[in-house]
């Protein structure tokens, strides 16, 4: 048996038209997604491709740091 909010939740979709489903299906994924979180899978991370987009390095920040870890390399 569905809970009162579900069945009051079917009727809703039944009266959203048919060519609108894509855009409510993703509504609902969000909202599901939002609700419910996905716990985090370890050791499957996946890509790291794109993460800093077109970030910019500071070539002086990276020098200092390599000095300061590597204080015995020829500079």
């Amino acid at each position: 048996m569905l809970s009162i909010y579900k069945e009051k939740i079917l009727k809703e979709i039944e009266k959203i038209p048919e060519d609108r489903m894509p855009k409510l299906y993703r509504v609902i994924h969000l909202l599901v997604s939002e609700l419910i979180p996905e716990t985090k899978k370890i050791g499957n991370r996946g890509s790291l491709k794109g993460v800093w987009k077109d970030s910019q390095i500071d070539e002086s920040l990276f020098i200092e740091a390599k000095k300061s870890l590597f204080p015995y390399e020829p500079h």
